[in-house]
């Protein structure tokens, strides 16, 4: 399996990997996507990426920031891995990169949401030696501009 990653860092080169994305969130479209990356990046907003011969087959978006509770952190956003390539390391491949760039920024941890329902994300993130620190509450104001 010859996988390379580089880290996205223009608008552009994100809108190119709306396919991916989409596993994720089905109902997004590109005016969408644009929108929100156009309000993302200016706030250090990042996309890594994973492809095996040239085609996208893992993504993640990052971000870091600092509370006061943790200092910086490194927070993973939307992780896609391409059905048809989960279970071959690819997840890995992408949080283990996720950890270097973490330890590169200084940063003191990496967080993460991850849906109650999506069990096979709660395994994956367990096994790569994530935990549970809280509850991540949320109150929908208008469920028509959600995505999910």
């Amino acid at each position: 399996m010859g996988l390379t990653i580089k880290e996205l860092t223009k608008i552009e080169e994100m809108l190119a990997q709306i396919e991916i994305m989409q596993f994720l969130y089905p109902k997004l479209s590109l005016e969408k996507y644009r929108a929100y990356l156009l309000e993302m990046i200016p706030h250090n907003y990042t996309q890594i990426v994973v492809f095996e011969n040239e085609i996208c087959v893992g993504i993640t978006g990052c971000w870091s920031a600092t509370k006061l509770w943790t200092g910086k952190y490194l927070e993973i956003d939307n992780f896609v891995v391409s059905p048809e390539h989960r279970s071959k390391g690819i997840g890995k491949f992408l949080t283990d990169y996720i950890e270097q760039k973490a330890l590169y920024l200084n940063c003191s941890s990496i967080v993460l949401d991850a849906f109650t329902g999506n069990f096979d994300a709660h395994r994956f993130y367990y096994n790569q030696g994530y935990q549970p620190k809280g509850f991540h509450f949320v109150k929908i104001l208008d469920e028509i501009k959600l995505t999910q």
